[in-house]
């Protein structure tokens, strides 16, 4: 391959990323578009920790974007709508539901099954590892309050300086202008920007794997390999980092998803990048709570950080746990499609519906 067509290759690869990005925005904003009241109305809807849980899941799933999720809860905890220990549940719950984004992705690859059998267990790992995180965390919280005390101690000294910031994700500024003037062609229908978003997808998938799979065998993989993903340490720094600033983990765990499929990163190799972009994506969440000043709603983001650090801790020695589950259902997926798509909306979907409507 010489350096005309690498740069070639390289322009067309950007071209389907910005699309592949966009088509996430898209599909982010006509979810917000169906669902952010619904959402809100939902979050502000019970005391009892349990529904609490499980409207977190429900509601990050309707609006693809725990970041929408976490901000509306710290909104609500600095009016005094929500109080800390109601938010926290819920805080909980939207870390799973943030996945749902990454499973989605990885239906693209679903026409080729060994494609897609390395992207669904990359999407799913995600999954797993926040199960395991809040069957440990949610009983020992609901008993000893931990996470809310340590976060108020924290927060006398957040305060105390009298913090404000914020900060525009670089996407957003390329991203949001375009998306906006599509948005505004379509009437802000949102069906009919869900339904180019999903055109765009797919399209953007089968195009970004058709440009990167000759660089599976190639320096590119060589070159991800030895000096972004060489280390468990190295790679969850990058997810970290990037999540920070991108202030999205759907985002950055889904650019992995592909790159998985295609052979070019192994979910070993991935796994630690997924638990940076976990703690990454706290960020805007406190930054949110900063803003507004109220001491309950830098508590609720500082408790989202600890939650998500404490819970990297406890999954780094047991890794092995979550990875072999998502293989699991990878292979079952390998063998039917119905597995996926029951998994999806089953858990996303129908099961936080129903412990809703039956608990509340």
């Amino acid at each position: 391959m010489n350096r005309s067509e690498i740069w070639r290759r390289v322009g067309f690869l950007t071209i389907v990323l910005y699309l592949f990005l966009l088509s996430i925005k898209l599909m982010g904003l006509s979810f917000k578009l169906f669902g952010t009241d619904f959402a809100e109305q939902l979050i502000s809807f019970t005391t009892n920790p349990i529904v609490g849980l499980f409207i977190g899941i429900l509601a990050t799933a309707v609006v693809q974007s725990s970041s929408v999720t976490t901000s509306i809860i710290v909104g609500l905890t600095a009016t005094g709508a929500l109080t800390i220990g109601n938010a926290i549940p819920m805080i909980m719950g939207a870390n799973i539901g943030t996945s749902v984004t990454a499973a989605i992705v990885s239906l693209g690859h679903i026409t080729r099954k060994q494609e897609f059998r390395k992207a669904f267990e990359v999407a799913t790992v995600h999954d797993f590892f926040n199960f395991i995180v809040v069957l440990i965390l949610f009983p020992l919280e609901l008993f000893t309050h931990f996470l809310e005390k340590s976060a108020t101690w924290i927060t006398q000294f957040l305060l105390g300086t009298n913090a404000s910031m914020s900060f525009a994700s670089p996407l957003d500024v390329l991203l949001k202008p375009v998306s906006g003037s599509i948005a505004i062609a379509l009437n802000t229908n949102p069906i009919a920007i869900l339904i180019l978003s999903f055109i765009m997808l797919f399209f953007s998938l089968k195009y970004f794997v058709k440009i990167i799979k000759p660089l599976a065998e190639s320096e590119f993989k060589h070159l991800l390999n030895k000096h972004i993903f060489s280390r468990p340490l190295r790679s969850f720094g990058v997810g970290l980092v990037l999540t920070g600033i991108v202030q999205s983990s759907s985002v950055t765990t889904s650019l992995v998803v592909p790159l998985a499929g295609v052979g070019i990163l192994t979910l070993d190799r991935i796994f630690p990048y997924i638990m940076g972009a976990n703690i990454g994506t706290t960020v805007t969440s406190i930054m949110a709570s900063l803003v507004t000043g109220s001491p309950a709603a830098v508590t609720v983001a500082i408790v989202h950080f600890l939650f998500n650090s404490i819970g990297c801790a406890i999954i780094s020695p047991i890794r092995q746990v979550p990875i072999a589950m998502s293989r699991w259902l990878a292979n079952l997926s390998f063998r039917s499609l119905a597995y996926p798509f029951g998994y999806v909306v089953s858990i996303f979907y129908i099961l936080p519906g129903t412990i809703i409507y039956f608990l509340h």
